[in-house]
């Protein structure tokens, strides 16, 4: 008996041990929260009024468990440029099965076609065939592509003709959120003839780089071009060194630095920037005001001087 008790006494703790790690682990399982729909959400409609809202009432009726991003609602009106670039910018950052519903459509109600794309990364976009897709088809390639024709993905029993944000866009990427089958949503399109924007690459020769201004970046002023980082320290430039960069007519000696405040207050200054390209900004200062630049507008950066 004695035996038998110091026996069990060693082996209860262990006992113990897995029993709690048995229980735990099914607690664990039957709680845990499963992951829900997402949509990235991006228009050019400005929060003055209710259209974003009325966009994701709509999407919350058809997925009332769907978690929407907000992007940005404050895209340059009408820019399918600036709506391109924060697509591309934006989407890395988010995992495969994530659906972006993107609204800057100055033909809505023309022959257009909206549209859904998939990405070779696994990811959704919702959106009109108009070069929004550019920058992400070559950076991620397409899959394929479907026109949205199927009036179950829609709303209305007549559609508006100028607001199909709430009346297509919405409702198939909220659909398409909920896990159905996107083979519904219309006929398949050749992901080689969707519409691309004409965008001039730029050029790096014996001379140095050509380039252009593309967008100024949010409210800061700063500039932001086509020029890879990569491309410009090819030119031979060091931090520290003074870059002899022309911006339309104007010429000018920037300081080439890592951040604002390597260089004084009220200063300008060449980076590369977040994105991995070269950036223009004066240090808590605002670079398109300081020097009445305006986007679009051509740039070239001469080689260092040995």
């Amino acid at each position: 008996m004695i035996l038998r008790f110091s026996v069990l006494r060693r082996v209860l703790p262990a006992l113990a041990s897995i029993l709690f790690l048995f229980v735990a682990g099914a607690v664990a399982q039957s709680t845990s929260i499963p992951s829900r729909p997402t949509i990235v959400f991006m228009t050019d409609f400005g929060t003055v009024d209710d259209s974003v809202p009325i966009c994701k009432g709509v999407m919350y009726t058809i997925a009332p468990d769907l978690r929407i991003v907000d992007l940005t609602h404050q895209v340059t009106p009408f820019s399918i440029l600036d709506g391109a670039r924060f697509l591309y910018g934006a989407a890395p950052y988010y995992p495969a099965g994530t659906v972006f519903v993107v609204v800057i459509d100055p033909g809505v109600g023309s022959t257009r076609k909206a549209i859904v794309a998939k990405s070779k990364r696994g990811q959704y976009f919702v959106l009109p065939d108009n070069g929004l897709l550019t920058l992400v088809q070559d950076r991620d390639g397409i899959e394929g592509a479907r026109e949205i024709t199927n009036r179950d993905w829609m709303i209305g029993a007549a559609l508006s003709s100028t607001f199909h944000g709430r009346d297509i866009f919405s409702p198939a990427g909220a659909h398409l959120a909920r896990g159905e089958d996107w083979a519904q949503i219309g006929p398949e399109l050749d992901v080689n003839k969707l519409v691309r924007l004409d965008l001039v690459p730029a050029k790096l020769d014996q001379r140095g780089l050509t380039g252009e201004v593309i967008a100024t970046d949010g409210p800061f002023g700063n500039l932001v071009t086509n020029i890879s980082g990569e491309d410009l320290l090819k030119l031979g430039y060091k931090h520290g060194q003074n870059v002899k960069v022309m911006i339309g007519k104007t010429e000018m000696n920037i300081a080439f630095v890592r951040t604002f405040s390597d260089v004084a207050l009220n200063k300008p200054l060449l980076y590369i920037d977040s994105r991995g390209h070269l950036g223009l900004a004066v240090n808590q200062g605002s670079f398109a005001s300081a020097y009445g630049i305006k986007p679009p507008a051509p740039i070239f950066i001469s080689r260092a001087q040995n």
